[in-house]
């Protein structure tokens, strides 16, 4: 036992239901509040305090000071990629309302995922990318072409800036509702922050995007992905 790291303790972790939920909701890009993750694990203020203080302290969650206002985080990348591997092989969430269907869909036509696009559009844009050239896919990473560099800069994106950053450039993450691989790491960043630049995809709540009319103009003729790609 100790001559390896001991994941039981982060499983323990993980694995109360409220805990759950709240690190769901911190898949998405802004930190929230402990008041308005009480809210989505359905627990007491109190409650949700405690849980929180044992996710700061198992290094799952960080914790920001604004003046008198304190907003939680995903850790880390890492973090955020171990939950949405347990994601796919978890099983698919039950569907009780017409409230739960419609955000279950629109979560899965569009999503961040912790700091990228997920979902059918991060799909179809990964594909894109490979279809046009622009990306080859390795057995972990995605490597960028001759073509990828300069598709990828003409796009407004410094890839010698990203690459020397201190995590994954182009990393795979397995979309889990999609069951496929989209663009993750320092480049799946950098393109979902140009695209919000753009104004071509915009937040919607509980971590959904969608594309706008721009966007869909944009999407098209850059890359030809259609209205029923996302």
């Amino acid at each position: 036992m100790g001559s390896r790291p001991d994941f039981s303790y982060v499983a323990k972790l993980m694995a109360d239901s409220s805990r759950a939920a709240m690190l769901e909701a911190l898949l998405g890009l802004d930190g929230l509040p402990a008041n308005e993750l009480a809210r989505r694990a359905n627990v007491s203020l109190q409650t949700a305090s405690g849980h929180l203080a044992k996710l700061v302290k198992g290094n799952l969650v960080r914790v920001e000071k604004h003046g008198r206002h304190r907003y939680f985080r995903i850790a880390s990348t890492d973090v955020a990629h171990a939950i949405e591997t347990l994601t796919v092989i978890a099983p698919s969430p039950s569907i009780k309302s017409l409230k739960d269907f419609s955000r279950t869909e629109k979560v899965r036509i569009a999503r961040t995922c912790y700091d990228h696009l997920a979902g059918k559009l991060g799909v179809s844009l990964t594909e894109a990318f490979i279809q046009k050239g622009y990306l080859i896919e390795g057995e972990v990473d995605f490597l960028v072409t001759d073509m990828g560099e300069k598709f990828f800069r003409d796009f407004d994106i410094d890839l010698d800036a990203l690459r020397n950053k201190r995590r994954y450039f182009a990393r795979k993450c397995l979309d889990w509702s999609e069951r496929r691989y989209h663009l993750a790491g320092s480049l799946g960043n950098a393109v979902l922050i140009r695209l919000f630049d753009l104004r071509w995809i915009e937040k919607l709540p509980d971590r959904a995007v969608k594309v706008t009319k721009t966007g869909r103009v944009g999407l098209y003729e850059s890359l030809g992905i259609t209205a029923d790609q996302v």
